[in-house]
C-alpha cells in the first residue's frame, strides 16, 4: 500500500513538472527580432491625474504614488480607467501584467473608443487580452471599428511568445494619419493602414482611452464556451507605465459639436519619421510575429464574410 501511495505521489510530481516545463517551453519557443523600443521615448504620466474610474470603483486601487494601478473582476463587478482626455491621434501604451491561473471568459483591454460622444456613429481601436480555457493561454485580440461600422469586425488574433502573467509587459497603439500599428513589447503586429480609396473605415473622430477588466464570458473564449469560473475569483490585473502622446481633444461644451472644439498639437508626437512608417526592422518583426503567432483574421474567414472588407481585397 505504501509502495503504491508513493508510486501515486511520484506520478503526480512527474505530471505537475511536465506541465511547467511544457507551459515554459511553449512561451520560450520563438524569440522576438529585435527593434527599436519606442516606448523609451515617451515617459510615463500620473494614473490619478490622466485617468479617472470609469466603473467599478471598489476593484480600482491606485499604487505607487500613482505609478501603478490594479484592477479586479470579482463577482460584483469588473472594474475600469478612462482618460481625462480624449485625443485625435498619439501613441498610447501600458505595461500589463495579467491574471494567472484559470481565466477562461476574463478580458483585460487598452483600447479607444469614442462611444460615449458618438453613440451611433462611434470609432474604436481594440486590444483586447482574452483569458484561456484549460488547454491555451492568454491570446491578444486586435480590432478596428469606424463610424460605427461594428457589424464588420475587424479582429486578428495572435498567441504570445511570453507568459504575460509573470511580469509586465507593453501593448501599445499608434495611432495617425498614416496607419495604426498595434505592437506587444515594441514588436508590430498588424498595420492597419489609411487609404484614400475606403476613408469611412478608419478612424477619425476624437477618442479616450481606457484600461478595463470584465466578464466576457458570451463569447471571450470559444464563442462562450468557457465562461467565467468565479470559484478562482478575484481576477487581478496590474498597470503601469501608461503613455499617453498625441494630439489633445477640447470641448468646452457638453455636447459632441465639433465647432465647439479645439486641438492641442505642441508636440507632434507621432508625425515623425519613426511613426508614420515602419522601419525596415519593424516590417521584419512584424512578418514574423504574423508569421509564426498569428491564427485569426478577418480577412481569411470566408464563411464569415460573403464579401471580404476591401481592404482585404
Amino acid at each position: 500500500m505504501a509502495l503504491l501511495q508513493q508510486t501515486i505521489v511520484l506520478g503526480i510530481s512527474l505530471l505537475c513538472m511536465t506541465l511547467k516545463v511544457s507551459s515554459h517551453s511553449r512561451h520560450s519557443r520563438y524569440t522576438p527580432p529585435k527593434v527599436t523600443p519606442l516606448t523609451n521615448l515617451f515617459s510615463p504620466v500620473s494614473i490619478p491625474q490622466e485617468f479617472s474610474t470609469s466603473f467599478g470603483a471598489s476593484n480600482v486601487k491606485l499604487l505607487n504614488n500613482g505609478s501603478y494601478a490594479t484592477l479586479v473582476l470579482d463577482k460584483s463587478s469588473g472594474s475600469g480607467l478612462a482618460s481625462k482626455n480624449k485625443y485625435y491621434d498619439g501613441f498610447f501604451s501600458a505595461a500589463v501584467k495579467l491574471p494567472a491561473g484559470l481565466t477562461s471568459g476574463v478580458v483585460v483591454a487598452f483600447y479607444m473608443s469614442n462611444a460615449e460622444s458618438y453613440p451611433h456613429n462611434h470609432d474604436e481601436i481594440d486590444i483586447e487580452l482574452l483569458g484561456h480555457d484549460k488547454r491555451n493561454d492568454w491570446v491578444i485580440q486586435t480590432n478596428v471599428y469606424a463610424n460605427g461600422s461594428t457589424s464588420t469586425g475587424r479582429e486578428e488574433k495572435f498567441y504570445l511568445w511570453f507568459d504575460p502573467t509573470a511580469e509586465h509587459h507593453y501593448y501599445t497603439i499608434i495611432w495617425n494619419t498614416h496607419h495604426i500599428v498595434f505592437l506587444v513589447d515594441n514588436i508590430p503586429v498588424r498595420e492597419f493602414t489609411k487609404s484614400n480609396a475606403y476613408p469611412s473605415i478608419y478612424p477619425s473622430k476624437p477618442m479616450s482611452v481606457y484600461a478595463t477588466i470584465w466578464d466576457g464570458s458570451e463569447w471571450a473564449t470559444k464563442g462562450g464556451k468557457y465562461p467565467v469560473n468565479y470559484k478562482y475569483s478575484p481576477f487581478l490585473v496590474s498597470f503601469s507605465q501608461m503613455q499617453l502622446t498625441g494630439c489633445t481633444f477640447y470641448n468646452p461644451s457638453s455636447s459632441s459639436d465639433a465647432s465647439n472644439s479645439s486641438t492641442s498639437c505642441s508636440n507632434k508626437a507621432v508625425e515623425g519619421e519613426e511613426f508614420v512608417k515602419l522601419s525596415k526592422d519593424q516590417t521584419l518583426a512584424m512578418d514574423w510575429a504574423r508569421k509564426k503567432l498569428m491564427f485569426y483574421s478577418y480577412c481569411n474567414d470566408k464563411p464569415r464574410f460573403k464579401v471580404l472588407p476591401p481592404e482585404c481585397k
